[in-house]
């Protein structure tokens, strides 16, 4: 029986900060901007109720950067921001990829390029959170299309900051962070939060910082705190220090990429519906999905064998599982408000890429239902 003094009806960018605060959040540093200001707003008055710390930094470079600190600390720690913010966030994510610093940084996508559509929905930055900031590296990006969705994502996102010792992004929209639904908050322990791994070598020990054990993971030490190390954005080797060894650079990038390519199957979280017997499957994330299951659904009573398949782990791309999902379907419909930036990694990933299709807007209004029929109807109309 679910508590009623755990029912929330919120916007999803509170659901969000509910998340966070779940998680363990105790650090949050951001800069206002248009249609993530209230995932700040309300964390400013939610964190300092349960010991954490509240910072309005002066922009969202310094945002990032205080970030980065409190994490090294030892300080579950997150930022906020859209579009423009987002740009100006990704030398300072490149050097938490690269110093393999746990954060999370939440992006409520907006119209863009520039300053677009502040007020309008848009998912356009799905390939800047991957390829965002330069070199060789891997992310995790994570997103939903429903409010209960959002609170266990944003869980989910610190969990892998910690595990992964990386960052990680939480792509929302303007519309699934604005609209308001009901949530139910869990009750402590329904949702395993991981906490942060630190070292067990003692104070005085050599101590190696970029050091995996045989699981991959990197035990931390609170920097400050009991050990001395040394932490920077060039190459390095396990102390820390810089190194620019072709052995020592080549094995940091491969570390870099294969913790988070390797575990694909752990981090990939995704949600399906009714494609046992789909003829033509929707993929679709985060608002754009609830479009897709409501007309799949429309059309499956009126005899139309349609699926869905929501992802909500965008990055690492999880090819097999795309693949394997749509390999009975006459045909795969992408369903983004984009130009198309999933379509290209779905077509890469099925069998017949000639039989994968794009249904999208990006003219700042939500994809609706009678969008994607247009699309589908086009294509029965080909005879596929």
């Amino acid at each position: 029986m679910e508590n009623k003094n755990n029912i929330r009806f919120i916007q999803g960018n509170e659901a969000c900060v509910e998340g966070a605060i779940y998680a363990g959040l105790d650090f949050f540093a951001g800069y206002p901007i248009t249609p993530s200001t209230e995932i700040a707003e309300h964390l400013s008055a939610r964190l300092p109720q349960k010991g954490g710390k509240f910072i309005q930094m002066e922009d969202e470079i310094a945002s990032m950067g205080a970030v980065i600190g409190a994490s090294l600390t030892g300080k579950k720690s997150m930022t906020a921001t859209s579009g423009p913010g987002f740009s100006l966030k990704q030398e300072a994510l490149g050097y938490a990829c690269m110093a393999e610093i746990p954060c999370v940084i939440a992006n409520v996508q907006r119209g863009g390029p520039s300053t677009g559509n502040p007020t309008h929905v848009s998912q356009g930055d799905v390939n800047q959170a991957r390829w965002g900031t330069h070199g060789d590296h891997s992310i995790i990006a994570l997103t939903a299309s429903n409010h209960q969705d959002i609170f266990k994502i944003t869980v989910e996102a610190f969990n892998m900051a910690e595990t992964y010792r990386s960052p990680v992004i939480i792509l929302l929209d303007e519309a699934v962070g604005h609209m308001r639904e009901k949530l139910t908050i869990p009750e402590p322990g329904d949702i395993q939060v991981v906490e942060r791994l630190r070292t067990s070598v003692r104070k005085g020990i050599d101590y190696h910082p970029y050091l995996p054990r045989e699981d991959d993971r990197l035990p931390m030490s609170d920097f400050g705190g009991e050990h001395r190390y040394n932490v920077t954005g060039l190459f390095h080797d396990m102390w820390g220090f810089p190194n620019n060894n072709p052995k020592v650079v080549s094995e940091l990038l491969r570390h870099l990429v294969d913790k988070i390519e390797n575990n694909v199957n752990d981090i990939n979280m995704y949600k399906e519906y009714w494609l046992d017997d789909a003829e033509y499957i929707l993929v679709s994330y985060g608002s754009s999905a609830r479009s897709a299951i409501h007309m799949a659904k429309n059309r499956r009573s009126r005899g139309v064998r349609i699926g869905v398949l929501e992802l909500q782990t965008l990055w690492p791309f999880p090819t097999e599982m795309v693949r394997e999902k749509c390999a009975g379907a006459k045909a795969t419909i992408v369903v983004e408000m984009n130009m198309g930036q999933i379509v290209t990694q779905v077509k890469n990933a099925v069998d017949n890429p000639n039989n994968v299709f794009l249904a999208n807007r990006i003219d700042g209004q939500l994809i609706s239902p009678t969008d994607i029929k247009t699309v589908l109807r086009m294509i029965q109309g080909k005879g596929v």
